[in-house]
């Protein structure tokens, strides 16, 4: 609803996009971050950044299930896929729809939503939940605490600088956090049913190899009765 509320002001022309551009040629000719900073913080939404960080979420998760039950889970890697090639099938056909253009100092059009904001909000969000559903445990409510902060903070950073630099207005950038959000409430149902689903299958670590080489001398008085 509020991505509608947000895309209707903006096709409307209404108060809230008169407020959003005044807002972002303050922020981007205002005094704040430095440029080179704001620039580090913009590219933290590049998906050679964002994914890779996916990645590697999704393969320690993978290592952690493998460990722990000695079965290899798809999920991991299935959702972090899902997070990659969602993104620019929600953004590109919005922008190609409302083909706003961008501050003064922008090239083009096709500016809303940004892609570089919803790239870090999924990305680094759906990496967020993966760890929450697999290597960190409920009880440890400090180390939760400070990853959903961490991520907060990131997509926070990634938002400011882009408008920083006036590459997106502020209102593109807040049509992507709806857009995110939605992507990670279904991530984080579909997380919730799998892990559900875990618990309730019997775990059977895999065997070591002392036991493997316990099993085959169990094994070897029996053959050579038959024989």
């Amino acid at each position: 609803m509020l991505f509608a509320l947000l895309t209707w002001q903006l096709v409307a022309r209404g108060p809230l996009r008169r407020l959003d551009e005044r807002l972002g040629g303050r922020l981007h000719d205002g005094a704040g971050l430095p440029h080179p900073l704001a620039e580090f913080f913009s590219d933290l939404g590049n998906p050679s950044v964002a994914v890779p960080v996916l990645a590697v979420s999704a393969a320690a998760v993978t290592w952690w299930v493998r460990r722990g039950t000695g079965r290899v889970a798809w999920w991991p890697a299935l959702t972090a896929l899902f997070a990659i090639l969602v993104v620019p099938a929600l953004v590109l056909p919005l922008k190609e729809i409302f083909d706003r253009p961008g501050q003064p100092s922008a090239e083009g059009l096709g500016y809303y939503p940004s892609g570089h904001t919803a790239t870090a909000t999924v990305a680094y969000g759906v990496a967020l939940l993966l760890l929450l559903a697999g290597p960190v445990p409920p009880h440890r409510r400090d180390v939760r605490r400070a990853l959903i902060a961490t991520w907060l903070l990131l997509v926070v950073c990634v938002s400011y600088g882009l408008v920083r630099q006036g590459y997106h207005w502020p209102l593109d950038v807040a049509a992507s956090w709806c857009l995110g959000g939605a992507v990670l409430q279904v991530v984080a149902v579909i997380l919730v049913r799998v892990r559900v689903r875990g618990r309730e299958r019997p775990r059977t670590p895999a065997p070591d190899n002392a036991t493997r080489r316990r099993e085959r001398r169990a094994d070897e008085p029996e053959r050579g009765d038959v024989a």
